[in-house]
């Protein structure tokens, strides 16, 4: 059996990780939007850059909880027919154990060159504008998929739907393409879908089963239910 999982914010909010938006959907006073975007780099990158270095601290202060542990026993069991795509740009599935992971959004430990696109481990602040490891050049941001940016590995992710049997997605809004958009394109290769969720999502309708609750909770009460079965 062949199983795509997608993860989206709801499973890392239960680790803790920080939203850095106050209760008016602000950070220091500016639309999160302001920072997530290639044009609010250009016309304010130390801004942009404060904002991605405090995330990239913070995640020091938070752990994987279950649900990325059972994904990781999961992924011990199936191999490379388990492919976790996420759209969360922390490091709590690799921390956890898994390993076959794609970032579709980036990641907050990776810096990108705009001068000559390397990509970089990254774990110290940019907000000092460091050279690029690769060609020298001060031009490096984060390497995360800001609005109106492609998602990395796209070709990848489709085919591995196309050949799913089955299509999970855990703690996502549905509200956000192109991935909300995969349980359509996996169900009409004729896998089965199914979403773990807090609450109804915009997409929920389109589920053939869909299981609300703690994603701590429901995620290795699932992976039991496959390990079973196989």
């Amino acid at each position: 059996m062949k199983v795509v999982v997608l993860t989206g914010a709801g499973i890392s909010a239960e680790s803790g990780v920080p939203t850095f938006r106050d209760a008016d959907g602000l950070w220091e006073g500016h639309r999160v939007e302001d920072v997530a975007t290639p044009e609010a780099y250009d016309a304010q990158p130390f801004v942009v850059h404060r904002f991605y270095d405090a995330r990239r601290k913070a995640l020091a202060a938070v752990e994987p909880n279950a649900a990325h542990h059972a994904l990781a026993r999961l992924e011990e069991a199936l191999g490379d027919d388990l492919l976790v795509v996420t759209q969360n740009i922390d490091d709590l599935h690799e921390r956890a154990g898994s390993s076959r992971v794609l970032h579709m959004h980036g990641e907050l430990l990776s810096a990108v060159c705009r001068s000559c696109r390397g990509r970089s481990r990254w774990e110290r602040d940019l907000v000092d504008l460091p050279p690029c490891p690769r060609c020298g050049t001060p031009d490096l941001r984060p390497d995360v998929v800001w609005f109106g940016e492609i998602p990395y590995e796209m070709d990848r992710i489709y085919l591995a739907l196309e050949a799913a049997d089955l299509f999970v997605s855990i703690g996502t809004s549905g509200a956000v393409y192109p991935a909300a958009g995969f349980v359509q394109q996996a169900a009409a290769y004729g896998a089965r879908t199914l979403e773990l969720n807090l609450q109804t999502s915009e997409v929920t309708t389109l589920f053939d089963e869909t299981r609300q609750g703690l994603a701590g909770e429901l995620v290795p009460a699932w992976v039991d239910e496959v390990l079973v079965r196989r």
